[in-house]
Protein backbone atom coordinates (compact mmCIF):
# COMPACT_ATOMS: atom_id res chain seq x y z
CA UNK A 1 0.00 0.00 0.00
CA UNK A 2 1.32 3.34 -0.46
CA UNK A 3 0.99 6.18 1.50
CA UNK A 4 -0.89 9.22 1.80
CA UNK A 5 1.08 11.90 -0.12
CA UNK A 6 1.98 8.97 -2.94
CA UNK A 7 -1.68 8.26 -3.71
CA UNK A 8 -2.54 11.79 -4.10
CA UNK A 9 0.21 12.59 -6.58
CA UNK A 10 -0.95 9.02 -7.99
CA UNK A 11 2.51 7.21 -7.21
CA UNK A 12 1.91 4.44 -5.28
CA UNK A 13 4.41 1.74 -7.18
CA UNK A 14 7.28 0.51 -5.35
CA UNK A 15 8.45 -0.23 -1.53
CA UNK A 16 10.91 0.41 1.14
CA UNK A 17 12.37 -2.15 3.07
CA UNK A 18 14.77 -2.05 6.07
CA UNK A 19 17.39 -4.31 6.45
CA UNK A 20 18.26 -4.58 10.72
CA UNK A 21 20.27 -6.52 12.67
CA UNK A 22 18.06 -8.90 14.66
CA UNK A 23 19.60 -9.00 18.02
CA UNK A 24 20.60 -4.87 17.85
CA UNK A 25 17.80 -3.43 16.20
CA UNK A 26 20.59 -1.37 14.09
CA UNK A 27 19.83 -0.47 10.68
CA UNK A 28 22.26 -2.42 8.08
CA UNK A 29 20.67 -1.00 4.98
CA UNK A 30 17.64 0.38 3.21
CA UNK A 31 16.27 -0.95 -0.12
CA UNK A 32 14.36 2.17 -1.90
CA UNK A 33 11.96 1.70 -5.36
CA UNK A 34 9.89 4.04 -5.43
CA UNK A 35 8.77 7.71 -6.21
CA UNK A 36 11.35 10.06 -5.15
CA UNK A 37 13.83 7.62 -3.90
CA UNK A 38 16.42 10.17 -4.24
CA UNK A 39 15.44 12.42 -2.21
CA UNK A 40 14.15 9.56 0.68
CA UNK A 41 17.46 7.76 0.66
CA UNK A 42 19.83 10.56 2.78
CA UNK A 43 17.82 9.94 5.64
CA UNK A 44 18.53 6.28 6.01
CA UNK A 45 22.59 6.86 4.89
CA UNK A 46 22.28 9.34 8.01
CA UNK A 47 20.53 6.81 9.89
CA UNK A 48 23.18 4.30 9.10
CA UNK A 49 26.34 6.78 10.08
CA UNK A 50 25.14 7.11 13.18
CA UNK A 51 24.63 3.91 14.21
CA UNK A 52 20.28 4.28 14.89
CA UNK A 53 18.12 1.51 15.50
CA UNK A 54 14.50 0.99 13.53
CA UNK A 55 13.35 1.74 16.84
CA UNK A 56 14.96 5.19 16.55
CA UNK A 57 13.60 6.19 13.24
CA UNK A 58 9.76 4.84 14.28
CA UNK A 59 9.85 7.44 17.11
CA UNK A 60 10.97 10.26 14.88
CA UNK A 61 8.18 12.38 13.97
CA UNK A 62 7.83 13.14 10.72
CA UNK A 63 4.88 15.46 8.68
CA UNK A 64 1.74 13.73 7.30
CA UNK A 65 0.62 13.52 4.55
CA UNK A 66 4.45 13.38 3.52
CA UNK A 67 6.44 11.08 0.86
CA UNK A 68 9.10 11.02 3.32
CA UNK A 69 6.65 8.92 6.16
CA UNK A 70 7.19 6.04 4.46
CA UNK A 71 10.66 5.57 5.51
CA UNK A 72 9.46 5.87 9.29
CA UNK A 73 5.95 3.55 8.58
CA UNK A 74 8.58 0.75 7.10
CA UNK A 75 11.00 1.31 10.32
CA UNK A 76 7.82 1.02 12.28
CA UNK A 77 6.89 -2.27 10.09
CA UNK A 78 10.34 -3.28 10.78
CA UNK A 79 10.37 -2.58 14.88
CA UNK A 80 7.07 -2.81 15.67
CA UNK A 81 5.45 -5.36 13.29
CA UNK A 82 2.78 -3.29 11.22
CA UNK A 83 3.27 0.58 10.36
CA UNK A 84 0.45 2.96 11.62
CA UNK A 85 -0.79 4.54 8.44
CA UNK A 86 -1.29 1.22 5.82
Amino acid sequence: MANSRAKTNAETDGFIKILSDKATDKILGVHMVCWGAGELINEAALAMEYGASSEDIARVCHAHPTVSEAFREANLSAYFGKAINF
